[in-house]
């Protein structure tokens, strides 16, 4: 990961030392694990002094709430996007399957630490990150009930048709990589259409 990359990531984090402290955190969780983690292995990478990283962040932890709130912040900002659109509920859960899934093709390495590591959050932070997933839920089931009422879909249950299409855009950072020969957009497309068959949308 880069520079360049880690302000396309974290625009509003600064200074820049501390979004190359988060990019090697990521790097460094994705790759041991949280709890298999030290400080001093996120500092070496940033290529600092573990004395540098408690200038930015109180803690390993602090760390962590940071990279995983930015990135629900950021998947709720995309599905809030499609869902407030005119369009009708079977255009909206498409382009909502798309994004959310193109995101976390995109982003795997991050994706990964956002979503699979949420049980090593404080009990206060993991508070605020699973307001942050009951609110994209919340949109999200919003729109197959508006399709089911509209006679676009057929689900039994709202909560479950709405945690399986986020589950299957969730999934796809545990085994996205560069080297499948799809793009995250085209993927993206592609879940999209599996989305719709799913909540049983006629062709």
């Amino acid at each position: 990961m880069t520079v360049s990359l880690s302000a396309e990531l974290w625009p509003e984090v600064q200074p820049e030392a501390a979004r190359r402290l988060m990019l090697a955190a990521v790097e460094s969780f994705a790759a041991r694990g949280y709890h298999a983690t030290t400080t001093r292995d996120i500092a070496a990478a940033a290529g600092m002094s573990p004395a540098a990283l408690y200038v930015h962040f109180p803690s390993k932890a602090a760390l962590l709430f940071e990279i995983s709130r930015s990135g629900h912040e950021q998947t709720l900002t995309l599905v809030e996007a499609v869902a407030d659109r005119p369009e009708g509920p079977r255009e909206r859960m498409r382009k909502i399957t798309e994004d959310f899934v193109a995101w976390h093709a995109r982003r795997h390495t991050v994706a990964r630490v956002v979503q699979y590591e949420l049980q090593a959050l404080p009990e206060q932070e993991y508070a605020v990150v699973s307001a942050l997933r009951r609110r994209i839920e919340h949109r999200v089931r919003d729109v197959i009930a508006e399709g089911v009422e509209q006679g676009e879909f057929r689900v039994g249950d709202l909560r479950t048709a709405a945690r399986a299409v986020l589950s299957l855009g969730v999934d796809v950072a545990r085994w996205y990589s560069d080297r499948i020969g799809k793009t995250p957009k085209a993927l993206g497309r592609e879940y999209g259409e599996l989305t719709l068959r799913m909540l049983g949308a006629d062709a």
